[in-house]
């Protein structure tokens, strides 16, 4: 795990007993009492830091209150946000407990104050009654639907505090995110002079600010301005601006989806660049739902293998369509993955998602996605600013630019394109030999295959 700004901080204060330290709009959040606010910035400004000592600090004011800690998907927060929580808080302070292990489910605070863990994957309790205060983790990642949700679970009715406070922290994204059109939100700016490990009172940068921004200035496109900038920008020349998560991404699978007889998996080899393995189920009507997904960097071929077994037990995998590399395919083989070489025709293969990602004639795409597919987040790559699932490929996966500034759209901009290279093998493949309904031994034969694999997987 890498170490971060905002862990230095903390590791100081603890080590000197001194207080911690907030500047700008992050000191600004924590005497607000709006109905609505969001801390935005780039990478490593302190934002959740600020939050979850406004969370702690709304526990122990108001004694006996009821918040919460959310984030679109709840898993992505456990090696993070509760994380640093727990350092903060909940293994500093002793008179809170943690019910609920690795995967906290709830904080109980001595004087009464309960805080509860969820995601709007699955709300569960969190969403089930009032909350006198809630917090969310990575605002840019919800719908507007989500975040009124929200807002009808702090209106004060949980009794403690009132009128109740909703406010969350997130990195700038397009500029027609709802979050920057919201009337009734205060938006407040979080800039890197505003974390003490980064910059001294005097304005003076340190070693730990140096590291920091020179890993900031080493991203490239919307990401720097984004995340380097603190600027709300858009992507130019998007491959697929057909994709909308409002219409593509879903938060449960379709009911009965575990008896379909249809299921495929696409393999985008990596180390280096994520290793890509993605699950794929087919309706009765020809639509794809990616349900399952590793995205992984560092990991060696046989491993992933032994965890692509591991998580297909049980599940008839029809056939299992992968880049060409032959000693990486002998490997999953060796191991109990057999392989077909997928159709990589880029074009042909781009044309034909963008075919799927378009509404139907009974107004719905062929194509989904889990929002909770990803089997486990590459915190490494997270660190590094860089796209942790296909999903956050989507927006970064773009045509390149010529001389004169223009869009080339011929070959996409060899970036961001891992899982779109897996999601393309399995599109452009499954449309060139359709997968048969039934579990016969059918051969999945496929161009640029020397040989022919055959039939049902079973993991």
């Amino acid at each position: 795990m890498l170490t971060t700004a905002w862990e230095q901080v903390l590791t100081e204060a603890i080590a000197n007993k001194t207080a911690l330290e907030f500047r700008g709009d992050n000191l600004r959040l924590l005497s607000l009492h709006v109905p609505e606010a969001i801390l935005s910035g780039p990478s490593e400004t302190g934002k959740t830091f600020a939050a979850l000592t406004l969370v702690d600090h709304l526990a122990r004011q108001y004694p006996g209150a009821t918040g919460a800690i959310v984030r679109k998907v709840k898993s992505d927060m456990d090696a993070t946000v509760l994380r640093l929580y727990r350092q903060l808080f909940a293994d500093r302070a002793g008179d809170i407990e943690t019910y609920g292990g690795e995967s906290p489910k709830f904080f109980q605070y001595a004087n009464g104050s309960q805080i509860f863990i969820g995601g709007m994957d699955r709300p569960g309790r969190v969403l089930s009654g009032s909350l006198d205060f809630c917090y969310v983790n990575q605002a840019e990642e919800l719908m507007l639907a989500d975040w009124e949700t929200l807002s009808t679970r702090t209106t004060g009715r949980a009794g403690v505090i009132v009128p109740g406070i909703l406010f969350g922290d997130c990195n700038p994204g397009s500029p027609t995110h709802w979050i920057k059109h919201r009337d009734r939100l205060m938006l407040l700016e979080s800039r890197h002079e505003n974390n003490p490990a980064l910059f001294t009172d005097d304005g003076a940068i340190t070693e730990q600010g140096k590291r920091t921004l020179a890993t900031l200035d080493n991203l490239t496109g919307v990401r720097k301005l984004r995340l380097r900038n603190g600027l709300w920008a858009q992507v130019e020349g998007v491959v697929y601006d057909e994709f909308d998560p409002v219409i593509h991404v879903i938060d449960e699978m379709p009911q009965g989806w575990k008896q379909w007889r249809k299921i495929v998996r696409a393999i985008d080899f990596g180390y280096t660049n994520p290793f890509v393995c993605q699950w794929w189920a087919l309706d009765g009507d020809d639509r794809m739902y990616l349900y399952r997904e590793i995205y992984k960097t560092r990991t060696l071929v046989e491993d992933h293998a032994r965890q692509i077994v591991r998580l297909s037990t049980d599940e008839l995998v029809r056939s299992t369509f992968a880049d060409h590399d032959a000693e990486d395919r002998a490997t999953l083989e060796r191991h109990g993955v057999n392989t077909a070489a997928a159709d990589r025709s880029i074009s042909v293969g781009i044309e034909a998602v963008k075919t799927r990602l378009k509404t139907a004639g009974d107004g719905k795409p062929r194509v989904f996605f889990l929002r909770s597919a990803l089997v486990e987040r590459d915190e490494e790559l997270a660190e590094k600013r860089l796209p942790t699932s296909t999903l956050q490929e989507f927006e970064m996966y773009a045509w390149p630019k010529g001389a004169d500034g223009k869009t080339l759209k011929e070959v996409p901009a060899d970036a961001f394109n891992h899982g779109m290279d897996a999601m393309r093998y399995a599109v452009r493949s499954l449309e060139s030999y359709p997968v048969p309904a039934s579990g016969t031994n059918t051969e999945a034969r496929q161009i640029h295959a020397p040989r022919p694999r055959s039939g049902w997987q079973r993991g």
